[in-house]
């Protein structure tokens, strides 16, 4: 219960909803009190919010300095382990299968299978439990998909009763001890992540992928439309901050390091 309660009030907190949660109490005054002056403006800045938080300058740079922890992995030290945290998914057995893996997860899954072939012999281990409606589990997803790319199923663990990113660690931990690997999970996620890995007195190896915030160049009218790619750009932001939040309401959250 406590889980589906955080998930709830943290989508509720997200940008998108929030703000069309704002507007609509501005124009539930607008319409139905004499609190005028209050209603446009709430209704104004509301609409201000969303649009800065649609548009490439403002998204990126926000989001930018959270990715920017970790640099991408193109190290030569070599792993046993490579572990893949479970993100967005379904399963439909009529699509490709890479087609389940949505948002976060298919970038995560690519890197691994990168990772697990610059790493001859090692093992990949997917996280994630089912949702509640799914017969498969975020784990299993990702091994069936890692799979129909040539890794072979005596190469892959399914950790699928986790979570959360918490819950992650602690399975990680019982599944392989002390044992230096490799973490995959997005780059916006990874500053988190390795805070819960290490607490869980691991020795995780910082391996970010699905970088979204972007240095490269642009076409001139993508940087000043807006659009619900940086909307979701902002998102990320704003769900890594609640949750910091959370993961400081719970217990030490300073410097992974220490």
């Amino acid at each position: 219960m406590l889980f589906i309660l955080k998930k709830f009030i943290g989508g509720l907190l997200l940008p998108l909803p929030f703000l069309l949660l704002m507007m609509g109490v501005a124009l539930g005054l607008l319409w139905f009190t004499r609190w005028q002056k209050s209603a446009k403006a709430l209704l104004s800045l509301s609409w201000l919010v969303l649009l800065l938080l649609s548009l490439q300058p403002v998204a990126d740079k926000m989001l930018k300095p959270v990715e920017n922890s970790y640099p991408t992995w193109h190290g030569r030290e070599k792993v046993d382990y490579i572990v893949v945290l479970g993100g967005g998914y379904t399963w439909n057995p009529k699509w490709a299968p890479s087609s389940n893996l949505i948002n976060n997860s298919l970038p995560r899954l690519t890197e691994g299978v990168r990772l697990w072939q610059a790493n001859p012999g090692s093992t990949l281990i997917f996280t994630g439990a089912r949702a509640m409606t799914n017969p498969v589990s975020t784990a299993e997803a990702g091994a069936r998909v890692a799979e129909s790319l040539g890794v072979p199923r005596s190469q892959i663990v399914t950790l699928d009763e986790p979570k959360d990113t918490e819950e992650e660690a602690a399975a990680v931990a019982k599944a392989i001890g002390q044992q230096p690997f490799l973490l995959v999970t997005s780059a916006s996620h990874l500053p988190r992540a390795m805070i819960f890995f290490r607490n869980a007195g691991l020795h995780p190896i910082p391996a970010p992928a699905n970088q979204l915030a972007i240095e490269s160049p642009l076409n001139p009218w993508e940087r000043i439309i807006p659009s619900p790619v940086w909307l979701m750009h902002s998102e990320r932001v704003s769900y890594e901050m609640l949750g910091r939040f959370w993961q400081w309401l719970k217990g030490p959250s300073g410097d992974p390091g220490k």
